[in-house]
């Protein structure tokens, strides 16, 4: 079936350009259709093994990728953006999301934070565009990108945290001591396997024999590297890989330009597939009697999501820089729900949380909202910043 949509989406490649929806959402709906939201075509369970395990590797991956793209003088001229957004904003959408939550679905102040940690997370996925036009200004979209890429490693302390907290039977939970080991030993594991990373591949090129090393399998080293990165991570004492994978993917790209150069041109390819084959398996996961199990409850959070936490926080922690409004409005707006807050929800499912399937089923209604809007108006949104940019 995959191979089938793969086919067709290549053959479908331009009209989804021009149209308002996006590759990625197409193969959203490709899944619903096929899944247990239409067809039952596609069965897969929510909390399988394979399911779980496809996506975290997405993850790895588009996590990867997005790391080395991450340049080396912007990350040290322009890091207040970013940081900014990571320490002030991300926390008060996950506060903004957890109040809507409590006061209209009535789940738990505990359980209403879990899902506000679940939806703090961006994912550059969904609007790819925004952070590969030249049109849209450098500083943004690097500043949309390295904060992406961050987030999605910061959010999951939390969330393990809260589902921690929350499973039966666990009443001596430290949460404080499980985020400085996850957050601060995923960090240094990203450091150290990245410039490890950086340093057993020649710079010259060539093997110990004197050999070349080709071009595509220095892009397999870098793919190895995520991997390796992330498995040596979450062995005892068990920090952050998300996190771990990311660093050293920053590291390495600033350190080896050529190897950076090799994935973006071999590896692509692969990251696409695997992108796509998440949101196939997301998208056949869904079912219209789950989306909207909590109904205009469940509409309004999400809607609360896109139109109050994220600008909210946004205005709040980029007040005082020197960016324009229109700037502040686009990062606003571009804050999609993607395969982070997807990974995560599957995560929830298996803590035997009371609440589980309610949460995962309005972080999977925010996912599937996002595709819309987010892949919609991506086009339009980059227009915009390009006229304003143009003319002021």
């Amino acid at each position: 079936m995959l191979g089938g949509l793969l086919v067709l989406g290549a053959l479908l490649s331009g009209l989804a350009r021009r149209s308002m929806l996006s590759l990625a959402a197409l193969f959203v709906l490709a899944g619903f259709i096929l899944g247990r939201g239409a067809t039952d075509v596609l069965q897969f369970r929510a909390s399988s093994g394979l399911v779980t395990d496809l996506a975290n590797v997405a993850l790895i991956v588009i996590l990867f990728r997005d790391g080395l793209e991450v340049e080396g003088e912007l990350l040290q001229s322009h890091w207040h953006l970013p940081a900014r957004k990571l320490v002030i904003a991300m926390p008060i959408t996950a506060v903004v999301v957890a109040l809507l939550t409590h006061w209209l679905v009535g789940l738990s102040w505990t359980e209403s934070f879990l899902l506000g940690a679940l939806l703090s997370p961006t994912d550059p996925v969904l609007s790819s565009g925004v952070v590969t036009d030249p049109r849209v200004p450098r500083i943004v979209r690097h500043s949309l990108n390295l904060e992406s890429g961050l987030n999605d490693g910061l959010a999951l302390p939390a969330v393990l945290a809260f589902a921690a907290a929350l499973e039966p039977g666990n009443g001596h939970f430290v949460w404080w001591h499980f985020v400085l080991q996850d957050v601060g030993l995923g960090f240094a594991f990203g450091l150290a396997c990245g410039w490890i990373g950086s340093v057993l591949m020649p710079r010259g090129g060539n093997d110990p024999l004197g050999r070349p090393i080709p071009a595509h399998q220095k892009a397999l080293y870098g793919l190895g590297l995520a991997f390796a990165t992330y498995g040596v991570t979450v062995l005892p004492p068990h920090g952050n890989g998300f996190i771990a994978v990311f660093v050293a993917a920053i590291v390495l790209g600033i350190r080896r330009p050529d190897l950076r150069r090799h994935f973006a041109e071999r590896a692509e390819e692969l990251v696409e597939i695997v992108k796509l084959a998440i949101f196939v398996v997301f998208g056949s996961l869904l079912s219209i009697d789950g989306l909207f199990a909590d109904g205009w409850a469940a509409i309004a959070v999400v809607a609360g999501t896109f139109l109050l936490a994220r600008p909210l926080a946004i205005w709040i922690a980029l007040a005082g820089t020197r960016l324009g409004g229109a700037s502040k409005a686009f990062m606003a707006w571009f804050g999609p729900k993607g395969v982070a807050t997807m990974t995560f929800s599957l995560l929830v499912l298996s803590h035997q949380i009371q609440a589980g399937q309610r949460i995962f089923n309005i972080a999977a209604l925010a996912v599937f909202a996002s595709i819309l809007v987010h892949g919609a108006s991506d086009a339009a949104g980059t227009k915009w910043i390009a006229r304003r940019q143009a003319g002021g």
